[in-house]
């Protein structure tokens, strides 16, 4: 039986509430979709928004779709460095405690008092792939990749249930640093 699976580097990228899309867009503004992403129902949106921080600005960051109870920026450690907040590696949906920046919107700005994470990174798999591989919801595994820059990846979430697709997440510096494109096979190990 195979442990391969295939990896996506995510790039910095915003999801938001209505009640900030509102704010941002102007009031019962609805997200354009551009393309449907990897996981069934998220998409790439047309919006943008500025994310600024205490020491510079990200410039036209796309909005994730669809909207979510809470309004969370994912970037880099690099990111974080240029904003000048303090990178925190987070599970998404934690955000508590964690920095926040002003977004910018074509229609107006929110200060985000928290939100801003360094997500972890993680496995998106469906209840059989769980089944297959014998891991659950919640359980962290390593991954290892393959090629001239192989790295082992640690301390990787896996998220099990009925409407993922089979994809690990990594953002964009780590799966450079791997060595690592878009669809590449990378090998679970428990």
């Amino acid at each position: 039986m195979s442990n391969k699976l295939p990896i996506a580097l995510s790039n910095r990228h915003i999801h938001l509430s209505q009640e900030d899309l509102n704010i941002l867009f102007g009031h019962g503004y609805q997200l354009t979709k551009t393309k449907d992403l990897s996981q069934p129902g998220q998409y790439a949106s047309e919006e943008r928004v500025d994310i600024i921080g205490p020491k510079g600005a990200l410039k036209g960051v796309r909005v994730l779709g669809p909207i979510r109870s809470r309004t969370q920026v994912e970037i880099s450690i690099s990111d974080a460095f240029k904003l000048g907040v303090k990178p925190v590696v987070r599970n998404s949906g934690d955000v508590e405690g964690s920095p926040g920046a002003k977004i910018v919107g074509p229609n107006g700005e929110i200060e985000l008092k928290e939100g801003v994470i360094v997500a972890a990174r993680h496995i998106h798999m469906h209840t059989s792939d769980g089944e297959r591989y014998g891991v659950k919801d919640g359980d962290i595994v390593k991954v290892k990749t393959e090629g001239i820059r192989a790295v082992i990846f640690e301390n990787v979430l896996v998220r099990v249930g009925d409407t993922h697709a089979l994809e690990m997440h990594v953002d964009i510096e780590e799966g450079n640093a791997a060595g690592a494109k878009n669809g590449d096979l990378v090998e679970l190990i428990k």
